[in-house]
């Protein structure tokens, strides 16, 4: 499947980014057979000692193997060298004990062949849930893969962890702090069985810059409730969520407490975020949903997720009719605070509902034009309070079921 279908049309103009490198980091990739013929389906990067690794996971209650392992890594001591080794073609979740001694063997190979703590080794595996992981495909060549590390293969860790994905998906962002430059750079998988807590993704992103832990952690915890749990495909929460930032110290820099450091790491993972909504599987259209005048955020949120994850709106994007009707069902179905006759909507700039009712003036044609376009925006004022929160989303389209009911052929 993976690499095996056309490139999205929301892909971003250009192809992977030239990502600038972040010392403290190599990577190496390698064609293990674990499902794919041809291809690279195993990447392992390396970490400088000292890096401090933060992370968040999937909260489904049927979290991988992987993903359990990683959780009970976070936190432990930083002074030695660490490793991040992932697969694709097999997601190593819903395997009982097989799933267990897989990541056991895994992380053993990988301790032997570059000599990092096997407790400083996480793992991710992405693909079909229910079979065995082939471990022994992935043990057998990691010797092979400690010998080939090198800073500038990041672009081939991205397109090794792709499933259904069209596209590798990078990010970075240089910034100069104390007059001295810091860098970040990462990637991302993702196209399907994507919904908050997080998404059927591996995110990896990787700086030069210095903190512990219990900076690093909050941080990254809270920036990802603006970024990846804010994104939807179709409502299904993975059971293989991982995202982990890798803060190698290497230039020295220490940026606790520092806002443009955390500025630019939101803006790395809100672009990675993003790309993967324009990966969405069958996606034509990339859209977003922005609610305000809500009771509270968290009911802006829950609007607007209503509205971003309803079947009926995203199929009547998918074929451009501008149906707001089905906007007002889905802020009504949602559960949070509403009131009729306070709630106005827009697509794009045109009014189309106004406390409770079509907008005087409305423009049919108008909004239909905006529908066509391949970005869409919908907005959502329920006249209530000040909460607000924008998500993204993509159309419903009939590849998104081709896609799918073909998965594991």
């Amino acid at each position: 499947m993976a690499g095996s279908l056309p490139v999205s049309p929301l892909a971003p103009k250009g192809g992977f980014p030239d990502l600038p490198m972040v010392e403290g980091v190599r990577f190496a990739t390698i064609a293990a057979g674990v499902k794919y013929t041809g291809r690279a389906d195993v990447m392992l990067a390396e970490l400088a000692p000292g890096t401090t690794i933060a992370g968040t996971f999937t909260r489904s209650k049927t979290r991988a193997a992987p993903v359990l392992d990683c959780q009970a890594k976070l936190g432990g001591p930083s002074d030695a060298p660490g490793a991040i080794l992932v697969n694709s073609g097999n997601a190593n979740a819903f395997t009982g004990i097989k799933g267990v001694e897989a990541v056991e063997a895994v992380t053993a190979a990988v301790a032997s062949a570059i000599n990092v703590p096997q407790a400083r080794i996480f793992t991710a595996s992405t693909g079909v849930i229910g079979e065995p992981l082939p471990h022994e495909r992935i043990t057998s060549v990691v010797s092979e893969l400690g010998k080939s590390l090198s800073p500038d293969k990041i672009e081939d860790a991205a397109k090794a962890i792709m499933t259904t994905d069209t596209f590798p998906k990078g990010a970075s962002r240089q910034i100069e702090i104390d007059g001295k430059p810091v860098t970040i750079s990462g990637f991302a998988k993702g196209s399907g069985m994507i919904a908050p807590d997080m998404a059927t993704m591996l995110v990896y992103i990787f700086t030069d810059a210095k903190l512990p832990f219990d900076e690093l952690q909050p941080m990254v915890s809270g920036l990802c409730e603006g970024t990846f749990n804010s994104i939807t495909v179709d409502s299904d929460t993975s059971t293989s969520d991982t995202l982990l930032v890798a803060a190698t110290g290497t230039s020295g820099v220490d940026v606790v407490g520092n806002g443009r450091f955390a500025a630019a790491l939101f803006d790395v993972m809100d672009d990675l975020a993003k790309q993967v909504v324009r990966d969405g599987e069958g996606a034509t259209k990339f859209v977003t949903v922005s609610v305000k005048g809500a009771a509270s955020d968290a009911d802006a949120k829950q609007v607007a997720m209503s509205i971003a994850n309803s079947p009926l709106v995203k199929t009547a994007i998918a074929g451009e009719d501008a149906n707001w009707g089905r906007v007002v069902m889905a802020v009504g179905k949602s559960g949070a605070e509403a009131d009729r006759d306070r709630l106005s909507i827009s697509f794009g700039k045109v009014a189309v509902a106004r406390n409770g009712q079509v907008a005087d003036g409305y423009d049919e044609a108008a909004a239909t034009e905006h529908m066509k376009g391949q970005d869409v925006n919908i907005g959502v004022d329920l006249g209530i309070g000040d909460g607000s929160s924008t998500v993204y989303t993509c159309d419903l389209t009939a590849g998104y079921i081709a896609i799918n009911a073909d998965y594991r052929s």
